[in-house]
């Protein structure tokens, strides 16, 4: 899958569009996926790869949102310890996701 990542990113950036890479940089606890778990998401909003879906993958694309519009890349704090109403959940640790924007230096 980490191929995938990386020639999606250099496609984008062939033609000039600037994507987000999400990395995992830190677990703790019982995570979906480990650190370096990657997804890169493009400005219509589509991805490729995963930092382990649900509600926590939603919270990192939204601010991958924010920072492909050109906000600072951050640290996103993704907490999987709160219990949520209708499903049980199978992880129950927290999840630093490193989110920056990737362009063209040349550009």
């Amino acid at each position: 899958m980490e191929i995938g990542i990386y020639s999606q990113i250099a496609a984008a950036l062939e033609v000039g569009e600037p994507v987000v890479l999400a990395t995992v940089a830190r677990t703790r606890g019982s995570t979906p996926r480990s650190v370096g778990a990657k997804m890169v998401i493009r400005k219509d909003g589509t991805f490729t790869g995963t930092i382990g879906g649900g509600c926590g993958e939603a919270e990192v694309w939204q601010e991958a949102m924010d920072v492909i519009d050109g906000a600072e890349p951050r640290i996103v704090t993704v907490d999987l310890t709160e219990p949520t109403d209708g499903e049980d959940k199978i992880c129950g640790g927290i999840m630093d996701v490193f989110v920056e924007r990737i362009v063209d230096a040349g550009a």
